[in-house]
């Protein structure tokens, strides 16, 4: 078909004028022929990306051009990190680094080609905050298997990161303070802990309450606040672009959460399984088996790792928690949402702050 068509082409120059070119014997046989060709390989290419979409459902959200080059540019990671963005919620790109095998044929011939770099050591967000890879993630095999891998590689160095967080969280009120501590972690880890401490301390407070002692919520509240009100100091200092993002948005969520206290015990709230309590997002970390549960009334699941970078986080309101309600328990039941409401009131937004919530990816198209 290609050579038709630039065989075409040059005779069309040849000819001079439209009539003459339009009206040459056999020329409207020869384009319906190109365009029944055409179409057979505008198929067998769709055939074929949906192959490779079936295999890494993300391509399905990348549009045809990018997914062509992203393939065509397999085995040159470099290439392919301009597309990072529009598979990945979060990542922005990687830092690329040479494969063990790639550093090994360089020390012994250092006037050697070894290809593109290979790897990555680190993934970059968006918003420019890093995360190491506690192990070197190597790019090998075709493009849509080894970023299904990323994807894994992402979720289990979170993972690592929070379990070493919540150990570090232990020792907040003895030798590492939770101001010092925030700098210490990616945002997403940061808030996530704080949420896991948050639901911890809540219930046991609650438990507490149950047994006879009184003002055991009442108390939680000004510890609350006190944590608060350290990390208020902070931004009131001299922090970096990224630190203050971070901060505030742990001190968005620690605002609602001590909210949230504070309306327990102004609902003389003296259970954990009352619905006050039950319809918040609760976050549990089981350590024996590296797991973050997440519930919120009958819904359960678990934190999935998705990697949002330093985004930061909405404000939650009321209606923020009735519409994480609404949706959680419509997951639960298998059926979609539909927030409804005018422009620029924060229907998208809410969707996607749950889904950050939750740790999964959110498309908007």
């Amino acid at each position: 078909v290609d050579s038709e068509f630039k065989e075409l082409m040059r005779d069309l120059n040849a000819s001079t004028g439209v009539v003459t070119a339009c009206c040459a014997e056999g020329r409207e046989e020869t384009l319906s022929s190109m365009l029944r060709e055409l179409e057979k390989c505008e198929k067998a290419l769709n055939e074929y990306l949906e192959v490779k979409k079936g295999i890494f459902p993300r391509f399905y959200f990348v549009s045809n051009a990018a997914l062509l080059d992203i393939l065509s540019n397999g085995n040159n990671p470099p290439r392919i990190m301009p597309h990072v963005g529009s598979v990945f919620d979060g990542i922005g790109s990687l830092e690329l680094c040479y494969t063990a095998d790639q550093t090994r044929d360089l020390q012994d011939h250092p006037d050697m080609n070894v290809g593109p770099m290979m790897a990555a050591k680190s993934m970059h967000s968006k918003d420019k905050e890093s995360v190491t890879f506690q192990s070197l993630f190597e790019m090998v095999g075709p493009v849509e298997i080894w970023l299904g891998e990323l994807v894994k590689h992402m979720q289990i160095t979170l993972l690592n990161v929070l379990s070493d967080s919540m150990l570090d969280a232990a020792s907040w009120e003895t030798d590492r303070p939770r101001e010092e501590w925030v700098f210490q972690y990616p945002a997403q880890i940061c808030v996530a802990t704080s949420q896991v401490m948050w639901t911890d301390e809540t219930e046991h407070a609650l438990e507490e309450l149950e047994s006879g002692t009184e003002d055991a919520v009442k108390k939680y509240v000004e510890v609350c606040s006190g944590r608060l009100e350290s990390l208020i100091k902070l931004v009131q200092g001299e922090l970096s672009k990224p630190d203050r993002v971070k901060i505030i948005t742990v001190i968005t969520i620690d605002v609602h959460n001590r909210d949230v206290v504070a309306s327990l015990v102004a609902k003389r709230v003296e259970s954990n399984v009352d619905f006050k309590w039950q319809s918040q997002l609760r976050y549990y970390w089981n350590s024996e088996d590296q797991v973050c549960n997440i519930r919120i009334c009958d819904f359960a699941t678990i934190y999935n790792f998705e990697y949002v970078g330093n985004c930061g986080r909405l404000v939650i309101t009321p209606l923020t928690d009735r519409c994480y309600v609404t949706l959680t328990v419509a997951l639960r039941l298998m059926l979609g949402g539909a927030p409804a409401g005018p422009a620029g009131t924060g229907k998208t937004e809410t969707t996607k702050d749950l889904a950050r919530g939750l740790g999964v990816i959110c498309y908007v198209f």
